[in-house]
């Protein structure tokens, strides 16, 4: 009877070892399945705990958040990225936007705003007030308010507007090779451009048009064709410059044919 014992106490140990493992696994699993379903399916359900908003410090955080849809209850699975980048790309300002969600509970919102290529000047509400356009020609702020230092550096350019500006208003596309060039020539060569108070568009019959550069230290206007580049400017402030110093009686110098031309009389 007692080898029996023996035999019978041997073989239920391991049993119960066995056993043993198999409830650890069990609860190690129900866990695992606990902690899963918390990341995957409570954390994301919960109101995001961060909001990143870059690229415009000029937008209120509040406002791009309310435009966005997004409130303080919105969560990881509530915001849709696409939906968020539409509502955000209608606001004038704005050139591109990204939203980048961070999974569980955060989000980034990467703003890339509209800089300044233009700036007009129009009577609005019996106010004269400065309009600012962009490389395309978009109307995308107006008034002066954060921008007074880029309104202080470009030239006035007049003879774009014939009628009220309005947030998101489009210039015609013929006038796309200029406001490109002034991007150009403003980002490479700023100083150029700040020794002219004022472009003129005069236009031509069949939407061609002349360009008339006003400079800031001298009565003598320049003619340009369509076409604006630094090199272009380099050259008539040499000439004007030296119109300066032998104090020639010139109205006009023009640049439209390659070389100057210029005329004579007030």
């Amino acid at each position: 009877m007692r080898v029996f014992d023996e035999v019978v106490s041997r073989v239920s140990a391991p049993l119960s070892a066995e056993k043993i493992l198999k409830w650890v696994l069990v609860v190690a699993g129900a866990v695992l399945v606990g902690e899963l379903a918390l990341v995957l399916l409570v954390n994301p359900s919960l109101p995001l705990s961060k909001v990143e908003i870059t690229g415009i410090p000029e937008l209120d955080s509040r406002f791009v958040l309310a435009r966005a849809g997004i409130s303080k209850n919105s969560s990881y699975l509530s915001v849709n990225a696409h939906t968020v980048e539409r509502r955000l790309k209608s606001l004038a300002i704005v050139e591109s936007v990204r939203v980048v969600k961070h999974f569980p509970d955060s989000l980034s919102i990467i703003l890339v705003g509209r800089r300044v290529a233009a700036l007009s000047l129009a009577s609005i509400g019996n106010v004269v007030t400065p309009v600012f356009f962009d490389r395309q020609g978009t109307v995308f702020m107006i008034g002066s308010e954060g921008l007074e230092e880029a309104a202080l550096s470009m030239p006035i350019l007049s003879g774009v507007l014939n009628e009220t500006p309005y947030l998101g208003m489009q210039l015609s596309t013929t006038l796309n090779e200029l406001f490109a060039d002034l991007e150009t020539v403003r980002t490479g060569a700023p100083e150029l451009l700040a020794a002219f108070s004022e472009i003129e568009v005069r236009w031509k019959a069949f939407d061609a048009y002349d360009l008339i550069l006003y400079p800031v230290h001298s009565q003598i206007r320049v003619r340009l064709g369509a076409g604006l580049n630094a090199d272009t400017l380099r050259y008539a402030l040499l000439l004007l410059d030296v119109c300066r110093i032998k104090r020639y009686d010139i109205k006009e110098l023009d640049f439209r044919t390659g070389t100057a031309a210029y005329t004579i009389g007030k």
